[in-house]
């Protein structure tokens, strides 16, 4: 079965929950599974990973996972209208497969959460495509033609799902997030399955 790396950062599970729904809508494609995984969180004091293995959840990315898989979605909080410094730390250390080519063709899509509405959603998506484009990756949007993009109150946008976790992250992920979520899933899988084959 060919896979579809889910990679993440949350560091107050709203980004966790936006990738569980992105899975789901990756595993909806049949011949297509999910690889979820995560990054550790970096201390600034030292500029290394906090941890090697996680306490819980997903385990923590490597290089082969984004060599094996067919697509990446990439998703972080926002951090003043970026990614999460974990994230960058991550893709800071991926030197050795943009010089080899490894990732160049390979779909990707980006999600994001946010503690207000208007706190960065749409530019932390945009930033989190730098790398991936770097890369040569080829970046999947979400159109219009999904019904929840028009109708969303909270999150969602056409460069990626996002959530609005509210400023205590009290919001649950709300019907039309985790519709976005799953529809965004499911394109990047249809789309990778196609280029892979």
């Amino acid at each position: 079965m060919k896979e579809v790396l889910v990679l993440y950062y949350s560091l107050h599970g709203a980004v966790r929950q936006l990738a569980r729904h992105v899975a789901h809508g990756v595993e909806s494609v049949p011949g297509v599974g999910a690889r979820v995984r995560t990054v550790p969180k970096v201390m600034s004091e030292r500029d290394t990973p906090a941890k090697a293995v996680p306490d819980e959840g997903a385990p923590f990315a490597t290089l082969d996972d984004l060599r094996a898989c067919i697509g990446v979605a990439v998703g972080s909080p926002t951090r003043f209208g970026n990614m999460a410094a974990a994230m960058k730390y991550f893709w800071d250390g991926t030197s050795a497969l943009w010089l080899s080519g490894d990732l160049a063709g390979k779909p990707a899509c980006v999600f994001t959460s946010t503690a207000s509405l208007h706190g960065g959603q749409e530019s932390t998506l945009l930033s989190m495509m730098l790398p991936l484009l770097h890369h040569g990756m080829v970046i999947v949007g979400l159109p219009y033609g999904e019904a929840a993009l028009s109708s969303t109150t909270s999150g969602g946008t056409p460069y990626g799902p996002s959530h609005w976790a509210g400023s205590d992250g009290a919001h649950a992920v709300s019907e039309e997030e985790r519709k976005l979520a799953f529809a965004q899933g499911r394109r990047l899988a249809e789309i990778a399955l196609k280029l892979a084959s």
